[in-house]
């Protein structure tokens, strides 16, 4: 199967820009902005966590 750059970059950048959007609202205002980078940069975490346990259930293929 092959797969366009688009596909496969597609994940990483989406987190990219959402990591990047948390780091510039922190310096923006208070209020709103102070939440906004906590959750924008939380995210990813979020993912790698879940990524990470999906990864470690699943069984190993025998080759």
């Amino acid at each position: 199967m092959r797969r366009g750059l688009w596909m496969i970059f597609r994940c990483p950048l989406a987190l990219a820009a959402k990591s990047s959007f948390g780091l510039i609202s922190a310096l923006l205002d208070d209020g709103i902005f102070d939440m906004l980078p906590w959750i924008s940069l939380g995210v990813p975490l979020l993912l790698i966590v879940f990524v990470g346990m999906r990864m470690s259930r699943r069984p190993k293929e025998p080759r």
